[in-house]
């Protein structure tokens, strides 16, 4: 078991020094949670145990997704030749083709080595801390010579006159490329199939069906092989512009297709027929060589390809002590494997009979047998690759689908082989920008089998018609409605029974704090792009569900309802997931208010990985957590997959935090001993945020100066059966943003336990001391206990170190000299730095102290990312902390 000192939650040690009780005492995971030491060592970040991995490009798979930006190529390729959603198809022979699967278009094609790895997946790939940067400014762009491209507009199009404008409606930037699909009736990319014969791209166009197969030939010419099927109007193929001085040849073999007379492009004309037709179009440098005779479609086409990856890497889970009532089991990564890949986990969903899948950031998606009972026979098979950076996927009736930046995929497994071997684009009914932050984040599976899916808001070049977007997918993926927007980087949960759609945003510009919000009805929740006019809210903000302090959870991620599950008081709870430091959060909803509120406490926060999706599974009932580092973490590992099991011991989790007209109540499922009723157990305080153009929110009093403001209590009651406390509590008060209770309790049986609630009570619950089973009590506000804080805490490098991953320094200012978001601070103190506006300041201790409390008034240059102020929330010996901390970093 892992052991560490902690108070009721680590956040108090933010604001002031606190002794009551047993809060400075040596507590196992005092939540009751118990975290086995074994770690999967292969998976631990910058260390001699990692593995040599492969190249992300894996030379020997015919595709992977992703944004290509060809506008600087050259050529033949336009000024505005950007892909957002994008295959990069391996032709072999070094030959690469971009393939637009909105526009249906051959974008580019090159010889080289695929793309530059800019993107975050492939250039965090081998550098967990790697990040990309914000905006359009540098994407993937073609790792060579581009010889062959199309501009933005449809590369298959019907009637007799071609096209080369967009058709598609502008997005709210016009210059903004990535507009969404066109119309379905017009033309939709459909699928990949993986063929005895090779890849096989398939789409309609004006209601006709379209099959292709592209390859390299040896003299470096491209053939690209075509099945259309029977139509009754021309359909036209735009195989590429007409550049000046390109020198490209083209060939046209096939019954009823032949190149038509254009001077901006290659185009080939298909004649109408009443059955299917077969041809082939050849593009090259030079004349290309006589060809082998077209005999149809080329054979094995028709026909799944054999099992890629046949080998299963097998590993086996670490149970934790049954020491309490929830503890965390470690299942072990299939590292090394025979690929040499990577294994980031994302997220994890289970099949019906049990068996789980997961999905990487790197694009693959993996299943695995035996995640139930002792977990000692894990056995691990790849299933499907290629996809572009997801974060999310979900079942439905035992079908995977998996949301990435091309859209929702459904993975097939025609042939019983044990792999994917069709990829449908079941829905991108929704627009994909270019923008490195508009990530495909999370989605959940709704009950009416419609699909709840949240987009990344942050941009820094354009505004595309769904960032910032929650959405649903209708069951049949056809089209997309918006159910809220306004969410910087949200992140969601659905409840599988009734349909509620929760998310969570991250703190930054206009986001003041890490909120819960409950989505619906097409409501506004207050982000604003930096593109945007300051504060020209498009409509009302709708209130969060519940704030949680920055410094509690740093970065929020999804929410999984406990639905079906065996793990006792917790059965069909709203557990939330935290990702920077990597914790799980219980959600207790208020229904006792007329406004949606709730109350939020650590149920777990000693993960050894970042923890970012959930899901329980059907056969033993329990949670499984997984996640990955890329942004700052304090975890120790760079991805992991656990169980949380419920082992039937009491459990010291709150049922209920309410806030009443009178104080507040705590209500528990197991037994309190007396010194419940002791006012040094407990410590209460509240404050505001406030919602600005700034990154973040200080903390504020009622009165609005800085800081935050203790609650002094009256009486403290335990009810007869010992399982509830009332805490008297003069000058409550509704409205308030952040009201934090703490505690460090007993239980009848001994257990020393700590935690704290986070509440944002819009109402008041009116107390009734019989009602609520503590008989005829005198609640007393007359003789009030302020806890005793004036102790000054002392300054130290440790204190520092601490404060650097606690409150989140870690997650843009290396230690090690490394570039990342913000300066370094490794031989920060004492440098000439530069600022944007090229002026040079010293960083002595002035300058650090005032980046720390005003972040915004001296921007060095090249980091214009911004970084919440901490006035108000740390106090002057947090400060000095962190101060010598960055001067010992040398």
């Amino acid at each position: 078991m892992i052991l560490l000192c902690f108070m009721p939650d680590p956040s108090f040690l933010l604001s002031r020094p606190f002794s009551v009780g047993r809060l400075g005492a040596v507590v196992a995971l005092g939540v009751g949670l118990a975290l086995p030491l074994a770690a999967n060592a292969a998976t631990a970040p910058n260390t001699a145990e990692t593995p040599a991995w492969a190249d992300w490009i894996e030379p020997d798979f015919p595709f992977y997704s992703s944004t290509v930006d060809a506008r600087k190529a050259g050529g033949p390729s336009p000024a505005d030749n950007l892909t957002p959603r994008g295959l990069v198809l391996n032709l072999g022979r070094s030959t690469w083709a971009a393939y637009d699967t909105e526009l249906l278009r051959v974008a580019a094609v090159w010889q080289g080595d695929g793309t530059t790895p800019v993107a975050l997946a492939p250039g965090s790939y081998h550098d967990a801390g790697w990040k990309t940067r914000e905006g359009q400014e540098q994407l993937p762009e073609p790792a060579g010579q581009v010889w062959l491209a199309n501009g933005i507009y449809p590369g298959w199009q019907g009637g007799d006159h071609v096209l080369l404008t967009d058709p598609r409606p502008l997005a709210p930037s016009p210059t903004e490329v990535g507009r969404g699909p066109l119309p379905h009736a017009v033309a939709r990319f459909s699928s990949l199939r993986h063929t005895q014969a090779g890849l096989v791209l398939t789409s309609t166009v004006q209601g006709t069906s379209v099959e292709e197969i592209i390859h390299a030939n040896d003299d470096g010419s491209v053939v690209r092989t075509f099945r259309v099927g029977a139509h009754r109007s021309p359909l036209l193929l735009v195989a590429g512009l007409k550049a000046p001085n390109a020198g490209l040849h083209f060939r046209v073999e096939g019954d009823r297709a032949r190149l038509a007379d254009d001077e901006r492009a290659w185009l080939v004309r298909v004649e109408p027929g009443e059955s299917p037709t077969v041809f082939r179009v050849t593009a090259g440098r030079q004349p290309p060589s006589a060809p082998d005779a077209l005999s149809g479609f080329p054979a094995g086409a028709d026909l799944p390809a054999t099992a890629r990856w046949p080998q299963s890497v097998t590993t086996r889970g670490t149970l934790a002590p049954d020491t309490s009532a929830y503890v965390v089991d470690d299942l072990a990564l299939p590292v090394p494997n025979p690929w040499r890949r990577n294994v980031r986990l994302a997220d994890v969903q289970f099949f019906s009979n049990g068996r789980a899948a997961v999905v990487t950031f790197d694009g693959d998606v993996w299943l695995i047998d035996g995640a139930q009972g002792n977990l000692d026979h894990l056995t691990w098979r790849r299933f499907a690759s290629g996809l572009n950076e997801p974060l999310s996927f979900a079942l439905r009736d035992d079908e995977i689908f998996v949301f990435d930046r091309n859209g929702i995929w459904r993975l097939l497994d025609t042939n019983d082989d044990g792999e994917a071997d069709v990829h449908e684009l079941f829905s991108n009914a929704f627009a994909q920008t270019a923008e490195t932050r508009e990530f495909a984040n999370s989605m959940k599976l709704a009950p009416d089998g419609s699909f709840v899916i949240a987009k990344g808001g942050q941009t820094g070049t354009t505004l595309g018609h769904n960032n910032t977007h929650v959405l649903r997918v209708a069951a049949d993926g056809q089209s997309s409605t918006v159910l809220g927007t306004g969410l910087r980087q949200a992140f969601v949960g659905v409840n599988p029974k009734t349909g509620l759609v929760t998310a969570s945003d991250q703190q930054g510009h206009y986001i003041p704090a890490t909120p819960l919000h409950i989505v619906a009805d097409g409501q506004y929740y207050g982000f604003l792009s930096r593109l945007q006019a300051a504060e020209q809210y498009p409509a009302a903000i709708a209130d969060p569900l519940v704030w949680l302090p920055h410094q509690v959870n740093p970065s929020g991620m999804s929410q999984v309802w406990l639905d079906g599950a065996r793990m006792g008081p917790l059965n069909d709870a709203l557990v939330h997931i935290g990702y920077n430091r990597p914790e799980l959060f219980r959600v207790l909803l208020d229904t006792r208010s007329h406004k949606p509120q709730a109350a939020v406490v650590s149920l777990s926060r000693d993960f050894a990985f970042p923890t970012m999706n959930g899901a329980i599974n059907p056969v033993d009932g329990q949670l499984y957590v997984t996640g990955f580092q890329v942004w700052g973490t304090t975890a120790s590992r760079l991805s992991g997959l656990a169980r949380v099991r419920y082992t039937g011991k009491p459990s010291v989790l709150p049922e209920e935090v309410l806030a009443t007209d009178q104080g507040v109540m705590l209500r528990f499922s197991t037994a309190l001993d007396d010194s419940a009723t002791d006012p040094s157990r407990y410590l209460i305080e509240r404050w505001n945020y406030r919602r600005t153009p700034q990154y973040g929110s200080s903390h504020y009093k009622l009165d609005g100066s800085l800081g935050q403001e203790l609650m002094p209590m009256g009486s403290i009651h335990l009810s007869p059966d010992r399982k509830r406390v009332f805490i008297a509590v003069p000058d409550m008060r509704a409205g308030v943003m952040q009201l934090r209770v703490g505690w460090t309790l007993r239980t009848a049986d001994g257990v020393d336990f700590d935690n704290a609630a986070y509440l944002t009570p819009y109402e008041l619950a009116t107390f009734s001391s019989e009602a609520e089973g503590f008989g005829r009590i005198a609640v007393d506000v007359s003789r009030t206990y302020v806890p005793d804080t004036d102790k000054p805490l002392i300054a130290s490098v440790a204190e520092g170190r601490r404060l650097y991953e606690f409150i989140g320094c870690m997650a843009c200012h290396t230690v090690d000299g490394v570039r990342s978001f913000g300066p370094a601070f490794k031989g920060l103190a004492g440098s000439t730095r530069t600022l944007a506006d090229e002026t040079k300041v010293i960083a002595d201790r002035d300058y650090l102290r005032e980046s720390i409390l005003k972040p915004a008034a001296k921007v060095v240059k090249g980091f214009e990312s911004a970084m919440p102020t901490y006035a108000g929330v740390l106090n002057d010996a947090q400060i000095e902390s962190l101060i010598l901390y960055i001067e010992s970093v040398k």
